[in-house]
Formats: C-alpha cells, structure tokens, sequence
C-alpha cells in the first residue's frame, strides 16, 4: 500500500496538472468538470467492485486526475463572474465545500459507529453522491469566454499582481483602498503594456506567448511570489501528512480490530479549516 499504491496518486496529480490547466481554457471549463465527475465515478466503481494492487493504483491514477481537474471547479466560477465578485463568490465557494465536507466526515462516522454500516455501503453513498454532482454538472452554462484561448477581442487589462494576491488569498474588507477599482475590466491598457503585449497570429503560440508574459507580470511581484510558495509548500505538505498519517494510523490501531474515529477527525480538520 505505502510504496505501490499510494505513490500513484501523488505523481498522476503532477503529472497532470499542467495538461490540464491548458486543456481546461481550451475547452471553457464544463467539460473538465464532466471530466472530474467521470474520474470520482470511476475511482468509486474501482473501489466497489474490483481487486488487487492493479486495480488499486487504478484508483489512485484516476484519483489523481479528478484531483487534478479541481482546478475548472473555480476557473469555471470565475469565468461566469465579474471581476468585483471574485473575492466573495471565492469565499461562498471555499465555504459551502468544507462545510459538506465537514458533514459528509460527520455522517460517515456515525453511520460507521452507531448504526455498523459496512465500508462497502459507505463507498456506494459516496458513488451516489459523485453520480448526482456528475449530473448536476451538464445543467451548468457553458462560459462563452475563457482567460487565454477564447479571451473578448477588446483590449482588457489585466489586473496587478497585488489585486490577484487581495482576490485569491486575503480577506481584507472590499473598502481598501488598494482594493478599489481593481475590477474594471474595462480599462484600456497603457501604451507600454500595448507595446509589452504584441500578440502573434497563431493561436497556441499566442497563448504560450501570453502565459509567459503573465508569469513574468505576476511573479515580479514578491507578494504574489511568497503567497504561491507558500499556498504550494502548504499543500504538498497536508497531502504528505495525510498519506502518513493513514499508514501510521492502520499500524498502531487496526481496524480490523480497533475502533475506527478517522471520520471524526476528518470532520474536525475541515471545520476548524
């Protein structure tokens, strides 16, 4: 489980994430969303029915990709708001999923410690669940626009690397003055950024052009810099602890054995987050 399984899962989620991030512009969102259902449904469907450590990494491979494509949950969110909006539709979004998270750990535990549910049922709500969210998901709009491959004609300027960093992680008060104005989407860009900015006619290779100049806008910025190092640093490391801590876990209290409290634990890390 330790080194042929579980590792499976870390290094398809790398693999991954890049491809994705360019496909999930590409094709607006909505069907990198399908995708993510597709993958939880499937890694459920593995879990139920079939064995083995084939079988097993499996699950991890298209574990990691639903993981993987995480990313058009938001990406999709932002593309059908206006720029004033992304902070708050950021907390509604954060909010609602830690708080069924919480309840989902909540409910496992209890169904698993008073009522004896067998782990074979739990795995067959969550692939209802799954199923009901994949469903859910051909009824969302398609966005007509997408930040690098469908981008509007009109020149749009791009916000400073101090409004992404107040936008994705802070939580000042939209009174700030820093904060003002950082939503106008419809301001024309200076003539050193027009010039900054000179486009080429193909389509990938102007995308590839234009993520090469906002990596080098956005992480001039120290701020932004700190921030996605250590959102990067804190994540690659809640997902190292939660790998060791299950094996740890199962090897001092077994669960054929012992009694089972990692839903409770799960339901109290995701509330207090």
């Amino acid at each position: 489980v330790t080194n042929q399984i579980f590792p499976v899962w870390t290094y398809s989620y790398l693999a991954l994430l890049f491809p994705v991030f360019l496909i999930t512009d590409y094709l607006r969102y909505k069907p990198i969303l399908l995708l993510q259902g597709i993958s939880f449904i499937t890694t459920w469907l593995l879990l139920l029915f079939a064995q083995g450590v084939l079988a097993m990494q499996m699950v991890e491979f298209f574990y990691g990709m639903a993981t993987a494509t995480e990313v058009a949950y938001y990406a999709y969110i932002y593309s059908v708001v206006s720029t004033d909006r992304y902070q708050r539709v950021t907390s509604y979004c954060r909010s609602i999923t830690l708080a069924a998270a919480t309840l989902a750990a909540v409910l496992g535990q209890l169904l698993v410690s008073l009522a004896d549910v067998s782990y074979f049922h739990l795995n067959a709500i969550t692939l209802a669940s799954v199923s009901l969210a994949f469903v859910t998901s051909f009824f969302l709009p398609m966005p007509q626009k997408s930040m690098f491959f469908h981008r509007k004609d009109i020149p749009v300027a791009l916000p400073g690397p101090d409004q992404v960093v107040a936008a994705v992680g802070s939580h000042r008060p939209s009174s700030c003055p820093e904060d003002k104005g950082s939503g106008s989407a419809g301001r024309e860009p200076t003539p050193e950024q027009q010039a900054g900015r000179v486009q080429p006619q193909n389509g990938v290779l102007r995308v590839l052009v234009q993520l090469s100049q906002d990596l080098r806008d956005c992480y001039s910025s120290r701020k932004l810099l700190y921030w996605s190092l250590w959102w990067a640093l804190a994540t690659a490391g809640f997902n190292q602890v939660l790998n060791y801590i299950q094996v740890l876990w199962d090897f001092r209290a077994p669960s054929h054995s012992s009694a089972v409290y990692n839903g409770a634990v799960e339901a109290i890390a995701t509330f207090l987050g």
